[in-house]
Formats: structure tokens, sequence, C-alpha cells
């Protein structure tokens, strides 16, 4: 059995049954043969309950991000939100069911056309920090395109994966088609990896999980789209709106406690700016309201577990109290609370400066032109996502050119849009999500040839 926390209160909140090789070989049998229906159906049809889906998503909103409150600590406006792009992930990909389109190309004696077929049945392994939309990114684009998927959850947040497969049935979508096997990543996560019949995992966790991940699908050329880790660079050239991006940046590594794999935490600043910008960033992160995340007015909550607070604070420990530059508040008593930190004064190559701590915790660097802001910014093995603040058309356009990420921002920190395509480089993964091609990255694509030769 599962034990469900709330990571407020370290209350127990359910226990889940834990997902055996033998359940999800089962949960396939039945996903393969609602997958040979769903895929025979009308696009029009396969459209029509999707949307359906995503209406009765939105008719539990409330009920789900209260959910998602209760099991992973989130803060109600950020589960609002969540519930909300599930929604929207639905409708989005529903619109691409009847325009999932093949080519005709040209090609002597006849006639060479292109078909996108589905791949069959898709296992995703979801993580804990974002539980709902992650799922929802691959779960969507899967279904629209014809497949079957079998959803993992975290171990820690199940609870509103398994409502999210009871509403898709009081939707109309085909019992089997998406059913959720919470479980643990060694027992169910691996059965889903290693097991014959899923044509393709979608994988968002640790960079180290996913290189293990990508080692087994690879010994049986499965398909694989991984989202990885991050340390992920926010620049503030000293002609950047100062006040603006100061005011900006706590939200961009203290939003979801800083377990966010796009979490801004080096942040690069000009040295002519430097002490200005921290003037202006202290109060702005010793305002920031930790608390109960139920509560409209909390801006920040608790970790996700005892483990990860104490992942966190190995990071900021006494050799490092020193460095501490900037710290907001935190409740005492239960739950897994960690302050607002920001750390100055570190080496460049420090671990807390290179390495994913998951948490609220940033540092502050300074540089002394571009080219010394790029190589700072490049100075990691990741390259998910980054900002860049800046008045220059120019520098906003070479910078993001020269930082190795997949998502960058000029003058946000805005990172996903279900209508753009997200992924990383390097150590942060591999393939794209969302965007306007979500879809084709669950297809086959066959290439038939037409001879009109007599």
């Amino acid at each position: 059995m599962l034990q469900v926390l709330n990571p407020a209160t370290e209350e127990l909140v359910a226990t889940v049954p834990a997902a055996t090789p033998a359940d999800v070989d089962a949960a396939f049998t039945r996903a393969a043969a609602a997958q040979r229906g769903w895929a025979a159906a009308a696009p029009a049809d396969r459209a029509r309950l999707l949307r359906r889906f995503a209406a009765v998503v939105d008719d539990h909103v409330e009920e789900l991000a209260r959910l998602e409150v209760t099991e992973a600590g989130h803060t109600l406006g950020n589960a609002r939100w969540e519930a909300g792009n599930v929604r929207d992930l639905l409708d989005f990909a529903a619109g691409g069911v009847e325009r999932l389109n093949g080519r005709q190309i040209p090609v002597a004696g006849g006639i060479d056309l292109t078909i996108l077929e589905p791949l069959g049945v898709v296992g995703v392994i979801a993580p804990w920090n974002f539980p709902m939309p992650i799922a929802a990114w691959a779960t969507a684009p899967a279904l629209a395109a014809g497949n079957a998927v079998l959803l993992k959850p975290a171990e820690t947040t199940p609870l509103t994966a398994l409502r999210l497969a009871e509403l898709a049935l009081e939707a109309g979508l085909p019992e089997g088609l998406f059913q959720v096997l919470p479980g643990t990543g060694p027992v169910a996560g691996n059965a889903l990896v290693e097991h014959p019949g899923i044509a393709k995992i979608v994988f968002t966790g640790s960079t180290r999980v996913g290189k293990s991940i990508m080692a087994k699908c690879a010994d049986r050329v499965k398909r694989v789209t991984l989202e990885l880790g991050g340390k992920s660079p926010n620049i503030v050239f000293a002609d950047a709106d100062l006040e603006a991006a100061a005011a900006a940046a706590p939200m961009s590594f203290l939003d979801n406690s800083g377990q966010d794999c796009c979490a801004r935490t080096r942040i690069l600043v000009q040295r002519s700016a430097y002490d200005r910008f921290l003037e202006l960033l202290t109060p702005a992160v010793q305002e920031i309201v930790v608390g109960d995340p139920a509560d409209e007015r909390t801006q920040m909550g608790p970790l996700i577990s005892r483990a990860q607070l104490d992942r966190v604070r190995s990071y900021v420990t006494d050799a490092t109290e020193q460095a501490v530059g900037i710290r907001g508040k935190a409740p005492e008593g239960p739950g897994f609370w960690f302050p607002p930190t920001v750390l100055t004064g570190v080496a460049e190559d420090a671990p807390c400066a290179v390495e994913e701590i998951f948490g609220p915790v940033a540092v502050v660097l300074p540089f002394e032109d571009e080219a010394d802001a790029i190589r700072l910014a490049n100075a990691t093995e990741y390259g998910l996502s980054g900002s860049i603040w800046t008045r220059d058309l120019g520098r906003a356009l070479r910078a993001s050119r020269a930082v190795r990420a997949g998502n960058l921002s000029v003058n946000s920190h805005s990172s996903v849009r279900y209508w753009t395509p997200f992924g990383g480089y390097q150590q942060s993964g591999l393939g794209r999500e969302l965007g306007p091609d979500a879809l084709t990255a669950f297809t086959e694509t066959k290439n038939v040839f037409l001879s009109t030769e007599a």
C-alpha cells in the first residue's frame, strides 16, 4: 500500500494499493483491446469524446484543485491553474485529431503519401511536483493520436490521477483506454518500461532515473521522451528594468516551493547593478507569504516530503550559513517547511550553484559583460529554461541564441504554454512536448507509393 501524506501537516490522507508487474500486464491487455477500437473510430468521434472529457474536468476543477492541495501541498491558486491546464490540454489536443495530416510527396511514376498512425499503448510516468498537468502533457496528445495510455503517477501523489481516470469514464471514454497504475518506480514503473507491448515511455523526473529508463528502452528499441532536471539561469543585465526584474525574481524560484525543473535558481547579475539588485530583491523575497496552502493568501507552501526537506537542507548547512544573503519566513511545527533562501558570495562551481536543489533556494552570482554572462549561464550540465532581462533587443536576441536551453523568456519567467513546444538540451532531456506537433510524437509515419504507370 502507498501512504499519501499531507505535506503541510504530515497527516495520513489516504492509502492506495500499489500496482504489481502482474497488474501492469493485465492493464496492458485491456488497453491494447481498447486502443484498437479507439484508433478505428472516426476522428470527429475521438475529438468529441476528448472535448467531453475536458468539459467534465472543467466541472470538477475545484475538487481536483483541493485534492492537489491536500496531496501535494500546492497553493490553492496554483492547484486551480493545474486543473484548468488539464482541461485546456484536452481541448487543445482534441483540436488536433482532425488535423493529424500526412503529406503528398512528388515522385516519379506515381503518387506518394504519408500516413500518421498511432503507436498503440503508451506508458506515462508522471512526477510529484506537478502531478496533474505533466500527466496531461503526454496523456492528452497520446489519446488524441489514437493511442491508449497507462499512467503511473508518483507514489506520493496518486489521488488526482485516479480521479482523472474516473472522470474519463464519466465522459464516455472507452473502458481500458486510459488507466492509472499507482505504484513505486522500481516495481510498477519498471514494469511499464520493460513491458514488450508498450510502444513508448514518457518520463518526467530526475536525470539519474531518466538515464536508467533510456538504457532499458534502448535495449528494446522503445521510443522515449524524457523531461529531466534543470538549473536555469536568470540573467539580469545592468540596462534592465531592475525594479521589474527584482520584483519578478522571487516567484521564479519559489513557485511550487522551488520544486520546478524550470526554476530560475541561478540569478546572474551584471556587477555594476549587483548591489542595487540585491537591495531590491531582499524585501521582495522577505515579503513572500509562506503557509497553509489552502489559504487564498499563501504564495508558497511546503516541500513534498521529509526526504525532499532533508535534501534541501543539505545545501544550506552550517558550512554555508555565512552565504545566506536573504532569508524569508516559514511556519514551524508539523509539515515539510523550508524558508525562501538566497545565497550570495558562493563560488560559481559550488554544489548549490551547479546542482539541482529542487527547493526554495537560489544563488546570486555577478558577471562582468555579455560574454561572461553567457559563460556562466552555460556552465551547467542542464539546459531546460532561463530568463534574460535587458532593454536591448539585439542583446536579448544574441543571448537567446547563445544560451543552451530549450525554453527562454525575455523580460519574463514564462516557460510553459500548452500551444508551444517544451523540452531541454543536454542533461535536461530528450524530445519535445506540447505545442502544435505534440500529437505527431505519438505516431508512426507510414509511407505509401501508388504507381500510376500503365
